[in-house]
């Protein structure tokens, strides 16, 4: 029932949306593809890599029509975030599986604890 075509559909759907509307569809994705499917990590990895380029384009073109981005402002970031990724793509090939594991962990820890934490400045 889980690898149904319909239910895929229908996760894929929901993923979309969520990712289309800045959720983090994406990582949703991972866990689902890891905790649920018991999909390999490094398999998952891939899978959502292929699941959020198109989301992310769509997303941003529909940005983009709204007047909301502003191209020569996000350009260099898009640019050396691709190179980052590309670069610690191949990084993380010379770690083990357990480590990148760890490492993550310890960084949605970290984005957690901002986000219960954070206080905008002025805020009292």
């Amino acid at each position: 029932m889980l690898e149904s075509i319909p239910f895929v559909l229908i996760l894929g759907t929901v993923l979309g949306f969520l990712s289309g509307i800045g959720v983090g569809g994406g990582s949703l994705l991972m866990l689902w593809l890891t905790a649920v499917v018991n999909m390999p990590p490094e398999t998952a990895r891939s899978v959502n890599l292929l699941f959020f380029l198109p989301s992310a384009l769509i997303a941003c073109f529909f940005r983009w029509k709204q007047g909301v981005l502003d191209l020569k402002t996000i350009l260099p970031a898009v640019i050396s975030g691709c190179l980052a990724a590309a670069l610690f793509s191949w990084v993380g090939t010379l770690f083990e599986t357990s480590v990148l594991k760890k490492l993550f962990g310890g960084l949605l820890i970290l984005t957690g604890l901002r986000e219960v934490f954070y206080k905008e400045k002025g805020a009292s």
